[in-house]
């Protein structure tokens, strides 16, 4: 059912936790959904020094939450709000269809926590990172 990649992801997370310094930070989800993601972004320069997160959720939540983060490490911000949810499917070898939302989720943690960063240095993220929108045609009666 799990890859490989989702398994290792899931049973040794990485970047998993907060950070006390972070200066950019994104919560998506719904507790009716069962998945729900916030990402602790460290932004230097532009770019993202640090990035942690914690996860409410399936072995799928976790792993997607752990990827993205290792996918971003590192990276600019605009960089960073361009990892596509396929992107995260990709890297992880697959989801099952049912999954899928959440690497719409990890996604769009990213983008919320690129957002509030940009908030926080009185910016308007809109023309950055655009309408933060949780896609739900892949959850069942998650409320959103």
């Amino acid at each position: 059912m799990y890859t490989k990649q989702v398994m290792d992801h899931f049973e040794n997370p990485r970047n998993v936790g907060e950070l006390a310094d972070a200066n950019g930070i994104g919560e998506v989800g719904n507790a009716k959904c069962g998945d729900i993601m916030k990402i602790f972004l460290k932004v230097e320069n532009g770019i993202i020094a640090d990035v942690r997160f914690k996860t409410y959720g399936c072995a799928s939540a976790i792993a997607t939450s752990s990827i993205a983060t290792e996918m971003i490490k590192g990276q600019p911000l605009e960089k960073a709000i361009e990892l596509s949810n396929k992107a995260v499917v990709e890297a992880l070898g697959g989801l099952p269809p049912h999954k899928i939302h959440c690497s719409v989720l990890a996604e769009q943690a990213i983008k919320a926590a690129v957002a509030d960063y940009y908030t926080r240095q009185g910016v308007d993220p809109t023309p950055f990172v655009g309408k933060i929108d949780h896609d739900c045609e892949h959850c069942e009666g998650c409320g959103h």
